[in-house]
């Protein structure tokens, strides 16, 4: 299972998908069940389109070299989300979430605190 590639050209009509519930993959091809997570771009339906189209190229840079490990990427305009689906490893959900940190300042990890 190949990560999918964020839009490569903003410039081109982009029409709704379908939900994300029923895009996710939730287990990879050997039937093991995937992560995610979601990180909050603030304002990214706002930018311009060339800062937009930098952003998805850094992603795709970086989704390049985690390729073994990212199953889904999502970015949605409308709500500000990037969503990843990952193969679990050991401590890879921080560091992914970490390395698109440091590729996207703006990009906030999203998360929920267990008591």
């Amino acid at each position: 299972m190949k990560p999918v590639l964020l839009n490569q050209n903003i410039s081109n009509n982009i029409i709704p998908a379908e939900p994300l519930w029923k895009r996710v993959p939730t287990r990879d091809d050997d039937g093991k069940l995937l992560g995610d997570f979601m990180m909050l771009i603030p304002h990214l339906n706002t930018f311009s389109s060339e800062k937009v189209q930098d952003i998805i190229n850094r992603l795709n840079k970086l989704f390049c070299l985690y390729q073994d490990y990212i199953a889904f990427a999502d970015l949605n305009f409308s709500i500000n989300v990037l969503w990843i689906s990952h193969r679990q490893h050991s401590g890879i959900a921080i560091e992914l979430a970490a390395a698109i940190h440091a590729v996207v300042p703006e990009a906030k990890l999203v998360a929920q605190h267990h008591e």
